[in-house]
């Protein structure tokens, strides 16, 4: 992609993740170029329709969050350490509004597997903070990872909010982070 359509790009997504955020799903695919001071006919050069876009987002998300879990698991801290970091990564990303926008997450192939390879990562960075004792044993990696799900993929989720708090305290042993 040549540099000027791959910078087009980026201001289309940051433009549309803006404005979604400040607005609600029913924001225009012409207003989301005007705001990326394009024209509507780039912005459908890209992105075909609201759909392709929205797909694009997830993809985006669910990509940077798989990349930021491999890399943290890669550290020599934690199994828990890993986990917080992976919690407080994700925590006001764009989950809630690409969910929103969607009504759930695209269902496109190659949506689904990077779906597929997130849970999975984090099922087993789970069972690992669980094999070290640094994570509660009375609930399953499949269960902690639709936990996160619930506390990450909310409107307003931020890494410190009283709820991702409550929840990350609620899954060290004895109740406490």
């Amino acid at each position: 992609m040549r540099a000027d359509a791959r910078r087009n790009r980026e201001r289309i997504i940051t433009s549309a993740l803006d404005l979604f955020a400040k607005y609600g799903p029913g924001v225009s695919m012409e207003d989301i170029a005007q705001a990326a001071g394009l024209g509507v006919g780039t912005l459908y050069r890209h992105f075909p329709d609201r759909l392709a876009l929205v797909t694009d987002l997830a993809n985006s998300a669910l990509a940077d969050l798989r990349d930021h879990a491999r890399a943290q698991a890669a550290e020599d801290i934690s199994r828990w350490e890993v986990l917080v970091r992976v919690v407080r990564h994700c925590a006001g990303r764009p989950f809630a509004l690409i969910t929103s926008l969607a009504g759930t997450p695209p269902a496109t192939p190659g949506t689904q597997e990077l779906v597929r390879e997130v849970n999975a990562l984090l099922a087993e960075i789970i069972e690992k903070a669980q094999d070290e004792g640094t994570l509660r044993r009375d609930i399953t990696p499949e269960q902690v990872v639709g936990l996160l799900n619930v506390v990450v993929c909310r409107p307003g989720a931020q890494p410190d909010d009283p709820l991702t708090t409550v929840m990350l305290d609620g899954l060290k042993p004895g109740g406490r982070r």
